[in-house]
Parts: structure tokens; sequence; C-alpha cells
């Protein structure tokens, strides 16, 4: 038994002096060993196990809502000079009748796998050529569907397979203080994802859209944002990015979005019958600030303030004139302009509601029909980014 002990003990000291002179003489070759048992181990883990989000990352939202926001490049040839083929005109100006194309960007939405895409209608207005570009480099040929101009949205259409389509969330469950991220290509860097919080909620007067209940976020929002989506942290699209309060051009941390709600309205109204159709009754609404009550000698506290009615007008022909405060629209009470819009555009043209009002201390019942809203004048806007 003490033979082989001593056996054991000379072997293990041979080995143990090799080991010694190995790494002192040649440590790369215990590195290199090392080493590969380390990449073997990496080689072998799961690749099914994805790596956790570190905590208050949104990267799971900002992936699962990029791929179906698209950008979108329109062009639009330029108007000719009508004098551009008079010699002297030529003679004194040059060749200014051929100028290059107007070149615009955007963003947009896929809301189905069938190709309907949601953006701004000042993206697409007036473009003689539309191009989509999909967030995994496919392009296509868009194609106008339905404008509405009145909110500013606009349903264009693409023939690809295999679409990713966004999923339309709740925008009437926000709070101010929520986070929201917003997605779109500004500045044509390429698709971006920014942060924020809403902001507020309702902001209208803002000379923006004849129809306006804006989302207000201080997620950046550049030119090219426009059209693109403002989405929940579970990716689910909120609200459309349209415009931004803007010195400089850029975003100062003010933007605003129309919501899903009104988006899926137009979305649906245009497909179905491809356009928007809304009531109108042909009237100047205001305020009911205490100056115009104490002018026009009215005597109501709640209510919105007719200043002026269309002659033969929907409204001038069921007898409501200038001072007439209006309280209540087929059943709904409005104390607002933007309410008495909205419930004014409810209605269906050509079958008659029930109007509420007061003229002066009496209270009135009237029926009106309305028509069919006209299509709105553009006016400046207050800051759109295409």
């Amino acid at each position: 038994m003490r033979r082989y002990w001593l056996l054991f003990s000379q072997a293990v000291t041979v080995l143990l002096a090799a080991y010694f002179v190995v790494a002192t003489l040649q440590p790369e070759w215990i590195g290199k060993r090392s080493g590969a048992s380390g990449a073997a181990a990496l080689t072998e883990a799961p690749a099914s196990v994805a790596p956790i989000p570190p905590a208050g990352s949104f990267r799971v939202a900002a992936q699962k809502a990029a791929a179906a926001v698209v950008s979108i490049n329109t062009s639009k040839a330029a108007e000719r000079n009508p004098q551009a083929n008079d010699p002297w005109f030529r003679f004194f100006f040059g060749d200014r009748g051929n100028e290059a194309p107007q070149a615009g960007l955007g963003s947009g939405v896929i809301v189905s796998a069938d190709g309907y895409i949601l953006t701004n209608n000042h993206v697409v207005e007036g473009a003689d050529d539309i191009e989509v570009i999909l967030n995994d480099s496919r392009r296509a040929k868009g194609k106008v569907i339905g404008t509405d101009p009145d909110t500013d949205l606009a349903i264009i259409k693409i023939e690809l397979n295999r679409l990713p389509v966004i999923t339309l969330g709740n925008s009437d469950a926000l709070q101010v203080g929520d986070q929201v991220l917003a997605i779109g290509n500004p500045f044509g860097v390429g698709q971006t994802v920014t942060g924020g919080i809403v902001s507020a909620l309702g902001r209208n007067q803002l000379g923006i859209n004849t129809f306006e209940n804006f989302i207000q976020t201080d997620a950046a929002i550049n030119p090219g944002n426009s059209g693109g989506a403002l989405v929940d942290v579970s990716g689910n699209l909120l609200g459309i990015n349209t415009a931004i309060y803007s010195r400089s051009g850029g975003s100062m941390g003010i933007g605003f979005a129309i919501p899903v709600s009104t988006a899926r309205q137009v979305l649906e109204q245009i497909i179905k019958d491809g356009q928007v159709t809304r009531g109108w009754i042909g009237v100047e609404p205001n305020e009911l600030s205490p100056e115009l009550a104490e002018t026009f000698g009215v005597k109501a506290r709640r209510g919105v303030l007719i200043t002026g009615v269309l002659q033969n007008g929907p409204a001038a022909q069921a007898g409501i004139r200038p001072g007439d405060v209006i309280v209540q629209v087929a059943e709904r009470p409005v104390s607002t302009v933007a309410e008495l819009l909205s419930g004014v555009a409810a209605l269906k043209p050509g079958t008659a509601a029930r109007f509420e009002l007061l003229r002066r201390e009496e209270k009135l019942s009237v029926s009106v029909t309305p028509g069919v809203r006209p299509r709105p004048r553009q006016r400046p806007p207050l800051q759109q980014q295409r």
C-alpha cells in the first residue's frame, strides 16, 4: 500500500510541475483552452431564449408598432407659368416654366391586411405620385382611396402581401400623464421612435382643422412625422401625429395627434362610401362670452351663441336667427362650439332633427333638416409637418 501511495504522490507532483512550467512559459495555451470552452458553452445556450428588456424599456411596444408604420414619399408636378411660351417672357426671365417637381415626405400607419393606410390629408394632398416604403424596405405605389380635409385625414391603399397591421387602441381611455411613443420618419432620416407623455387632451380652437379634438404630447414630432403613429406602452395605436407648435420648424415639446376614435370613424366611412358625409346647417357659432351676451342681449348662461346665419341655409329655413343660443342638438346638450360642430356633423343630411334654443328669455324648439357639409377651404395651418 505504501508503494502505491508513493507512486500516486510522484505522479501528482510531476503533473503540477508540468502545469507550472506551461503556465509560466506558454500561458496562452491555457487561455485558448478556457476560451474554447467558454465559446462552446455560449454556442450551446438555447437560441429560443429571448433577452429580457431592462426595466423601463419600451422595446416590445416599439417593435410591435414600428413594423406597421411606413414612410410616404410624394411628388407633384410644378405648375407651369402660363406665360412660359411667350418669347418676351423667356427673353427677360429665361426658361422658368420648366421647374422641378415638388417632393413631399410623410408617414403612415397600416391598419388592415388589405393594404389600407391611415395618414394625413396634407401629406398626400395634390400629389401626382405616392410611394410607400415599409419598415422591411419593401416599396409599393400608393393610391388615394379618400380624404377628409375637415379632420386632415386620408386613406391610401397599397397592393402587397404579408402586411404587418397595427392594433387600434382606445384613445377615449387616455389620461394626462400616460406614457406614449411617436413613430415616423422625421426629416427623412429613417424610422425613428421618440417617447413622452400625454400633456393634454381635447385641444381645439388651434386653427389646424375644422374638427379638433387633439391629443397633445411632448414626444418629439418633426417634419416627416405627419401621418405617423402615436402608440401606448403596449404598442397599440392611439392617434395619428399631425402638427406641432414651433417657432423654429422643429420640435419644441408641443405636438398634436388626431385620436384613433376619430380616425376609425373616418376610415370606416371612406372604405364604405369613398367619402365622409357630415351634417351642416349654415350658421356662424361663437362661445357664449359675457361680452357677446351683452351685445346680443342674451340672458342665457349655457349654450352656443349664433352670430351669423347663412341666407337660405338649413338653419335660416328652420327659423334660427342671429342672437339665438343653441343649447341642445337632437337631445344632445351642447355648451361649446366644438360640441355644436360635432353634434351637427353627426346628423344625417336630409333627415330632420330637433334643436332646442333660447331667444332672449324665450325657450324654442325648432326642426332643422341638415344639408351636406361643404368641402372646407384650405386654411394656413398652425404648423403642419410633412
